[in-house]
């Protein structure tokens, strides 16, 4: 537990000269603006006269679905397509703030669940907000914790009130609702939320599957209601209905009913076959606003990115960057690397000679051989690369569909990737899809 002292150093410590934060005083909550950053369009937004999300379209490939977008929230011009790493509890395992800004990271996560557990709301609220109490200037999105009906379902029960939880840090029972979720993502302040959705396996079929899809509905009714901050927060419904394209249209079509600022796709990558995962993702995104950016959950690998641009979606999640790199494996435009196998014990090169990150200006494939998986900093070096990796992919995407070249650099990715005619034929579909031939 926190106590009055320890919360009364956290803001103080916050409020000290040097931090990234200026406050703002409104008619309302206090919030923070960090010092400008500027977007690769140079887009510029006024916030005091402006909705807290603005989005628009500035370049589109001329073969596939793909563009880049400027997603404009309070605190960062965010450009898509945008991978945006996963710190669950407020923080990226490994990776300091300082560093992701040194990536130029623009967007991270939180999770509503994890924080609602442990620190809570009254401690968020006493320091300001998940910005301010983490040290994070730039934009910030919340998964509502619906996720966890998956992930904890032995610990969960869902009825049509929301979710009753059994706690995983102290074994007391605690209950999620639609406007519980609100509540908790208000106090978390961040500048993008999603709704409480009613989350099932991709691999469930039967009735379980339509149920949850009419229930997200309804939630999003309930958490539209409830949410208090539409000057400084958006909502972002989900669309939901398994691995079955009629629920996904009614589901689509509901939720663009609403007004919202974006759209998620959501119950996917859970274990579906990667023909429907692309097949739904291909339906969805045909489904969704064009002035509107398009979140697909849980998603990170790479080639799952370069395949879901050109099918249209704009940004991406997952802790697959981090979490990998605590097993000593780092990220490669041809594929994961495992440093801890011996053929690295004598190899000084760094793990990507084309990766200008501190860790490959600074380290040795034999060098972190020699730490991984026994040294815990090893675990943050190689993070910094993976999450690197992924940030520059983005960012070389964008370029190339700039510049009207996307389709020549998916084949030259694919190439890379998969040499030697081993393309997946799911991913020789996707593609195929949207009139790129491998």
């Amino acid at each position: 537990m926190f106590t009055s002292r320890a919360i009364k150093k956290v803001a103080a410590r916050l409020h000290a000269p040097g931090r990234y934060f200026v406050i703002r005083e409104t008619a309302t909550k206090s919030t923070m603006k960090p010092e400008t950053i500027p977007s690769e369009s140079n887009d510029t937004t006024d916030a005091s006269s402006s909705p807290p999300l603005q989005y628009r379209v500035t370049a589109r490939c001329s073969v596939t679905k793909a563009r880049v977008g400027v997603m404009s929230v309070q605190h960062a011009d965010v450009d898509t397509p945008v991978f945006m790493p996963v710190g669950t509890q407020g923080t990226l395992k490994g990776v300091l703030p300082e560093q992701l800004l040194a990536l130029d990271c623009r967007i991270m996560l939180g999770n509503t669940y994890h924080l609602g557990m442990r620190p809570g709301t009254d401690v968020l609220e006493k320091a300001g907000g998940l910005h301010r109490f983490m040290g994070w200037p730039r934009a910030l999105l919340t998964d509502s914790g619906g996720f966890q009906m998956v992930s904890l379902l032995q610990l969960a029960e869902i009825t049509e009130q929301g979710v009753r939880f059994e706690s995983p840090y102290d074994g007391s029972e605690c209950m999620l609702t639609p406007e519980r979720s609100m509540e908790i993502q208000n106090a978390i302040g961040a500048d993008i939320m999603m709704q409480l959705d009613d989350v099932v396996k991709t691999t469930t079929t039967g009735p379980r599957v339509e149920e949850a899809m009419h229930r997200t509905i309804r939630w999003l009714d309930r958490s539209i209601a409830a949410y208090g901050r539409d000057n400084d927060q958006s909502i972002f419904p989900i669309v939901q209905g398994g691995l079955q394209p009629d629920l996904r249209r009614v589901c689509a079509a509901e939720l663009t009913k609403r007004n919202t600022r974006g759209f998620a796709v959501g119950g996917l990558s859970g274990g579906e076959s990667k023909d429907e995962f692309w097949r739904t993702v291909h339906l969805c995104t045909d489904l969704l606003p064009e002035d509107k950016p398009r979140y697909l959950m849980g998603v990170g690998f790479a080639a799952d990115l370069v395949v879901c641009v050109a099918l249209g979606i704009d940004m991406f999640d997952c802790v697959f960057p981090t979490r990998t790199a605590r097993f000593g494996c780092a990220l490669t435009r041809a594929g994961q690397i495992n440093l801890k196998q011996r053929t690295f014990a004598q190899d000084l090169r760094p793990i990507d000679e084309d990766c200008d990150c501190s860790t490959c200006r600074t380290y040795t494939r034999a060098y972190l051989h020699h730490i991984v998986t026994v040294e815990p900093v090893a675990c943050s070096i190689v993070s910094v690369h993976n999450v690197a990796f992924q940030l520059r992919l983005m960012g070389d995407m964008r370029e190339a569909i700039r510049e009207d070249r996307f389709p020549e650099f998916v084949k030259s990715y694919i190439a890379t990737r998969y040499p030697n005619d081993t393309v997946p034929q799911w991913i020789r579909d996707a593609l195929a899809a949207v009139n790129v031939i491998l």
